[in-house]
């Protein structure tokens, strides 16, 4: 087979490929495994480390989203490069809990070698020798390989030195795209570089999110299987479900269509996806994993009051879910929305009064909180699109 058989041939008529969503029931182990590792150490140094494992999981992800959204999944050589990524992600998941202990180097080693291993393939496998493509995926390879130093070095080490290391690594990995992988020495690469299948690269973030909601489902139910079906046990899942609920339909009924629509429109398509995406999905991510754990929290102690933690845990769920959304919506039409805002106020003010309050019922009132943001969004956009006006009175437009 051809290398250039190994890239998509019409990329804008491709939909996400059966093996990529096989590749993503990986992920839903992972999303798990950090929901568990903030749950069980919910004090701001076990937040920071939760952050940190979710970073390079989710990056491990992106990195190869981006990569599928120009190969081919139905070629042999491709398929082999998934299921060997996948398996290593299935072991970085496995380590995640033990990453800052005794498991540290399997972490780090299965995360740099699903980095490194990936853009090797794509630099000297798929791509030509002189051709751009190569050119390209070798700039992305070099900071690969620089953050993957540090990422081993702080595998080798133990506590404080452990984690300043791998903020670095994490410091490079996060801030490469920001320059297009500048190398010195080599000329600039422009957005225009790479080429983005809108359909394709929307569908496969979207499906991340569900992905994730649907860890919140699994945890959801655990938790309610081991516990007597009583009243306040049955209520709190219930509203622990309408709640996932709402989280999909702010999503999926509004900010995904918007951004859809403003990456067709775009002459600057990669800058946009790798601002909305890259950076602005793992916020969608984070939210909904944190409204996971204070989910859990609420249904195994329904009648209890929060302690400080774990009222920061319950609000925070929705809160930085709604802030993700008002800022992807920023960055896409230049207006803030509303009702999004008013949410995240509303969040606030129940997370300064609820500590009086049984954590039941917080929950209700963060799930009606949700709810009216979920409808007053649809109803805004069913006037028309995008959904809210900018302060000058005019409609917000996608924008570049």
């Amino acid at each position: 087979m051809t290398r250039q058989a190994q890239r998509r041939d019409n990329p804008e008529s491709k939909r996400a490929a059966p093996l990529e969503l096989f590749y993503d029931l990986v992920f839903v182990f992972a999303i798990s495994q950090v929901s568990h590792l903030l749950l069980e150490h919910l004090t701001l140094a076990g937040a920071g480390r939760a952050v940190m494992i979710l970073l390079a999981v989710w990056w491990s992800w992106n990195y190869t989203t981006w990569a599928t959204n120009e190969l081919d999944p139905e070629t042999n050589a491709v398929r082999i490069l998934l299921i060997a990524l996948m398996l290593a992600s299935l072991i970085m998941a496995i380590a995640a809990p033990e990453a800052f202990g005794d498991k540290g180097l399997l972490f780090a080693g299965a995360y740099v070698s699903i980095q490194v291993g990936r853009h090797l393939f794509l630099t000297f496998v798929v791509a030509e020798k002189g051709t751009l493509e190569r050119e390209r995926a070798g700039r992305i390879l070099t900071w690969l390989i620089a953050a993957g130093v540090f990422w081993i070095a702080g595998a080798l080490t133990t506590d404080v030195a452990r984690v300043g290391l791998w903020i670095i690594a994490l410091a490079l990995d996060f801030s490469a795209p920001l320059v297009f992988f500048r190398v010195p020495g080599r000329p600039r690469l422009a957005g225009e570089t790479w080429d983005l299948a809108t359909d394709h690269f929307v569908e496969r973030f979207g499906l991340f999110v569900i992905a994730a909601l649907g860890e919140t489902i699994v945890i959801t139910g655990t938790t309610v299987a081991h516990l007597q079906l009583d009243v306040m046990t049955v209520t709190a899942f219930g509203g622990a479900f309408v709640g996932t609920a709402a989280l999909w339909w702010l999503y999926f009924t509004a900010t995904r269509e918007i951004a859809r629509h403003a990456l067709a429109e775009s002459s600057a398509r990669t800058q946009l996806a790798r601002d909305y995406y890259t950076y602005g999905h793992v916020l969608i991510i984070a939210g909904i994993i944190l409204t996971a754990v204070g989910d859990e929290l609420v249904i195994a102690h329904p009648t209890d009051r929060l302690s400080s933690a774990q009222m920061i845990a319950v609000i925070g769920g929705p809160a930085v879910y709604l802030v993700a959304q008002t800022a992807l919506r920023l960055r896409v039409t230049r207006t803030l929305s509303r009702p999004l805002i008013s949410g995240v106020l509303a969040c606030a003010a129940i997370g300064l009064v609820g500590g009086a309050w049984p954590g039941m019922i917080v929950s209700a009132l963060l799930v009606t909180v949700l709810v009216v943001v979920a409808l007053v969004e649809e109803a805004n956009q069913l006037k028309g699109f995008p959904v809210e006006p900018d302060r000058r009175g005019r409609q917000g437009r996608p924008v570049d």
